[in-house]
């Protein structure tokens, strides 16, 4: 359990998950910036293969293993949330595992823990390298 987390407040997870979708695009951005990847149209093509619903699924997967119990929880009541819309050409069972993750993402940004925020976006990110 992070200490940060206890006697704070938690926004819903559905505005957890809205943080957690803004603050991993930021992370998908820098990371292909930093590859020196300079124009517009090939920086979207390439954050395509990291922000859709397919690729979060299976970021979670392969974080899945390493995270604590709050943030399992926190992934299980966005996953399960009734608030979902899922996009057309999504699979509900991606959507709503991308949706967890987001969440997990947004709760560590909300109270602060960017090492350990960090930590699991580069390994997430290194299982989708790491495939491609």
């Amino acid at each position: 359990m992070h200490d940060k987390i206890l006697g704070a407040s938690l926004p819903t997870v559905m505005a957890l998950a809205y943080l957690g979708d803004a603050r991993h695009s930021l992370y998908v951005r820098r990371r292909l910036v930093e590859r020196g990847i300079a124009k517009s149209g090939e920086l979207n093509e390439a954050a395509k293969g990291y922000v859709t619903c397919e690729a979060q699924a299976e970021m979670f997967r392969a974080i899945e293993p390493l995270l604590l119990e709050d943030e399992l929880d926190t992934f299980r009541r966005a996953a399960n949330s009734s608030h979902l819309n899922r996009p057309k050409r999504a699979q509900a069972s991606d959507y709503r595992i991308a949706t967890g993750f987001e969440a997990v993402v947004g709760m560590l940004e909300w109270i602060g823990d960017v090492e350990r925020l960090d930590f699991l976006l580069e390994r997430a990110h290194r299982a989708i390298e790491e495939k491609n």
